[in-house]
């Protein structure tokens, strides 16, 4: 507040107020833009909302590559070591995913099996996860990583026993999704019904009977009227008028309701549900069963012994992917996963990021990343030396895009070094 006395001037009470609501910082969207800010300061994803398969399509994965990505819940980052890269390098500015990548990457390598991977990592209510960390996984970790995990709250349990209950259910995301249910059984819909369907039919027949006239009610339309509310979705605000936007060309009063409806039918519709774990975690909050569907991809027995052999490969930074790459010699990165952050930033910070990408960028190198939004937030913003140097992939982006499970995103993008 003295800041904003010394930048206005003002001392009279009444000015200093009109001072106030005028000044950013406590402006609706100064205040939106802080509130987002102290959200995303806890664990935000336990899951990465992305789909790694698509990734690894979209990059063309091989034993050559050298990666760098930004950390989240950690799934691709392991998904990806199953293509046997020759490196990885996962940055994330929040401690809280530092912590959860470097507790998956060690639960791949000390734990015995890989049945024991999954009771650690998938299974709810398994409430002997938290003796088993203390067994084998406590000792390997560093110091930091393995004080956070046994931190207490003020309840008194220790942060590693959410891996006792459903550690899915944890976090901005996992919360997000949790309100949501609620929120459908105030108006007389239980969701975790979709784990009964049998067929693609069936599944769009449950959301257009239960799920879709949701959207119509006036309470659901109140609430996706406020920027905050897809906060849970890690939607900044400044991607959320961009959204509405989209709504029924710019005319549905202000809600992106019809634009939420229109991804979560993706969701919900365009993939078996027995192949779509995310459709799992939205509609059920767990994974599915072995007989009920296919766990993710770092998760699938196949794929265990390549990730556990090449777990040594990856090495978690808590600092920002610009930051890093600053530190990489020139033409020594093949490939850059950015995931969503970009919908985050602004134009100096896109260019200084590209810039580093680009100085780093080895012959062949490939840039994807995804948006909220349809086009590509980098499109128009780069400078025009830079944007020369990167070809997009348009309609591989647009094919992929199709084939992403996570369904969430508007749009999935394709970059690759010019010649």
């Amino acid at each position: 507040m003295a800041d904003v006395v010394r930048e206005t001037g003002f001392t009279s009470n009444q000015k200093l107020k009109d001072a106030l609501l005028q000044h950013k910082l406590f402006s609706r969207e100064g205040l939106s833009e802080r509130l987002f800010g102290l959200l995303f300061s806890g664990l935000v994803y336990p899951q990465i909302w992305e789909d790694p398969d698509v990734d690894m399509e979209a990059m063309k994965l091989s034993s050559e590559h050298a990666i760098v990505t930004i950390g989240s819940g950690g799934c691709n980052m392991l998904a990806y070591l199953s293509r046997n890269p020759r490196s990885i390098d996962v940055v994330d500015l929040n401690p809280h995913h530092v912590a959860l990548n470097r507790l998956k990457l060690a639960a791949f390598r000390h734990l015995p099996s890989h049945m024991d991977v999954v009771r650690f990592l998938s299974a709810q209510g398994t409430r002997s996860n938290s003796v088993t960390f203390d067994r084998l996984i406590a000792s390997h970790l560093d110091r930091a990583t393995r004080s956070y995990w046994q931190k207490r709250s003020i309840t008194g349990r220790r942060r590693i026993s959410v891996f006792d209950r459903n550690i899915y259910r944890t976090g901005l995301l996992g919360r997000f999704i949790g309100a949501g249910h609620l929120l459908a059984r105030l108006h007389g819909v239980d969701l975790t019904k979709m784990a009964q369907t049998k067929s693609v039919r069936d599944q769009r027949r449950f959301f257009d009977e239960e799920i879709a006239p949701l959207f119509d009610r006036k309470l659901v339309r109140w609430i996706t009227s406020n920027k905050s509310s897809l906060f849970g979705l890690g939607i900044p605000p400044q991607q959320y008028d961009e959204l509405a936007g989209m709504a029924t060309g710019g005319s549905d009063n202000g809600s992106i309701a019809t634009v939420l409806r229109e991804r979560l039918e993706k969701l919900a519709c365009h993939f078996p549900l027995k192949d779509n774990y995310f459709a799992w975690q939205a509609f059920v909050r767990r994974y599915p069963a072995a007989h009920e569907g296919t766990l993710p991809t770092y998760l699938k027995a196949g794929n265990y012994k390549a990730i556990r052999a090449a777990t040594d490969r990856v090495a978690v930074h808590h600092e920002s992917f610009t930051a890093l790459l600053k530190r990489k010699t020139a033409g020594s990165v093949d490939r850059y996963v950015l995931l969503d952050a970009q919908d985050w930033m602004n134009d100096q910070q896109i260019n200084d990021l590209w810039s580093e990408i680009d100085r780093t960028a080895a012959v062949g190198a490939r840039v994807i990343f995804r948006t909220a939004a349809e086009r590509s937030v980098i499109e128009g913003r780069l400078s025009p030396s830079l944007a020369a140097r990167w070809t997009y992939l348009d309609e591989r982006s647009q094919a992929l895009n199709l084939q992403d499970r996570s369904a969430i995103y508007g749009g999935f993008h394709v970059y690759a070094k010019a010649d």
